[in-house]
């Protein structure tokens, strides 16, 4: 996941296709443990945190990475626990961006 982690972060804009099939799942099998892809469409995980202020620390570094690559996930935060959702806006569907950006959240535990 390293790699994956390593990768440029540049979401797609305009007319790009959202990814599918065999490269969809290359993509998923380098992701942690709990990520999930819904639907072909977003990715999610629910991260397990020890309370409410670990669980907003992890929502603020997570906020801060998607405001430094201008790429924002969904995040619903509650005691000791955060919920992120990702998908490409722009293409209506996962990207490489999207499975970077989940890799990426990953460092911050």
């Amino acid at each position: 996941m390293a790699e994956l982690a390593d990768k440029e972060l540049n979401p797609p804009r305009g007319d790009a296709a959202p990814l599918n099939g065999e490269v969809l799942n290359a993509l998923a099998r380098q992701l942690g443990a709990g990520w999930r892809v819904i639907d072909g469409h977003h990715l999610e995980k629910t991260y397990e945190l020890a309370d409410f202020q670990e669980a907003l620390e992890f929502t603020n570094a997570v906020g801060a990475l998607a405001e430094s690559v201008d790429h924002h996930p969904e995040i619903c935060l509650t005691w000791g626990k955060v919920k992120i959702t990702i998908w490409t806006h722009s293409i209506g569907g996962l990207s490489e961006a999207d499975f970077v950006f989940a890799a990426r959240c990953e460092q911050f535990l």
